[in-house]
């Protein structure tokens, strides 16, 4: 298996549950030789009087971590958490920032904090959003239309340093039979409206159900190529209700997904569904963005 040199982290660490969640999976990946990891805590000027508070925390994230045998430095610093997060990924040549979901939990599910949500959007490498309670990672799912950001996704996932016994499955989201209509409020929610079947739809169906096959199997072979064995799952309907209830229903602990990043129109689903997969799931999220300018 070809697997990713050296990692280099940025764990964004709040103090909280969540960002307690983030080391315990960090401690669980296989890290390469010579990973390393920044744990950055970020505080405001009207934290100031908590700062020794922030400096003890630090150092029990820096001696957890140090288990995992990666090397380990802290900072803490003043400014907007967002901001400084995503300026010393840049700084510090991070490929992959690490941080925990905080927020409310809603009729929806778990809605995004503020800094999380901008992270997400605007860093320019891969970002993994994690869930507490954490409880391994033995379920993973990779979400694929199909599309580049897609493929760099399976790429990156392919040479990811997940523990051994993780079991991984590919998903792809087949449109619904029927073309979207209109989407209308009702009872709180939305209301989905199809245009009525016609003549034709039998022979659509065989052609998306056949290109469905056809790139999971395309993607399952790359990953195996790279000694990841895989199982594939073909669905139907609108693509962010089938992952998050195939992610309930099967006990998923991590999606990954591509992206193209704020302020571009993505494929079908790789826009707005992406963004609903970060907001609204009730796991981990590892968003990877694709290359090129943003």
């Amino acid at each position: 298996m070809t697997s990713i040199k050296r990692l280099n982290i940025l764990m964004a660490d709040d103090g909280s549950e969540h960002a307690w969640a983030a080391v315990e999976l960090i401690r669980d990946l296989a890290l390469p030789a010579k990973t390393r990891v920044m744990a950055l805590r970020v505080f405001t000027p009207g934290q100031i009087t908590a700062i020794p508070e922030f400096e003890r925390s630090l150092e029990k994230t820096k001696q957890h971590l140090l288990y995992a045998g990666a090397r380990v430095e802290t900072e803490l610093t003043l400014g907007y958490p967002a901001e400084k997060i995503i300026e010393t990924a840049r700084q510090k040549k991070s490929n992959l920032i690490v941080m925990g979901a905080k927020g409310l939990r809603a009729t929806l599910g778990i809605l995004l904090g503020g800094v999380a949500q901008q992270v997400v959007e605007y860093a320019h490498g891969p970002v993994l959003i994690v869930r507490a309670p954490y409880l391994g990672l033995q379920n993973i799912l990779l979400v694929t239309d199909g599309s580049v950001y897609s493929q760099y996704a399976t790429r990156y996932i392919a040479r990811f340093p997940l523990p051994e016994n993780a079991a991984v499955q590919v998903m792809h989201v087949m449109p619904p039979p029927q073309p979207l209509l209109s989407m209308e409020p009702q009872l709180g929610g939305w209301q989905t409206v199809y245009l009525p079947p016609t003549m034709e739809d039998p022979l659509r169906q065989k052609k998306l159900e056949e290109k469905g096959h056809a790139l999971l199997k395309r993607t399952c072979d790359l990953l195996q190529r790279h000694g990841i064995s895989s199982t594939p799952v073909l669905k139907q309907g609108d693509a962010a209700t089938e992952i998050m209830d195939y992610v309930k229903a099967n006990k998923i602990d991590l999606i990954v997904a591509g992206s193209r990043g704020r302020g571009q129109f993505a494929s079908w689903w790789m826009g707005s569904v992406s963004r609903k997969l970060v907001h609204y799931s009730n796991c981990s999220v590892l968003v990877v963005r694709g290359p090129g300018k943003e």
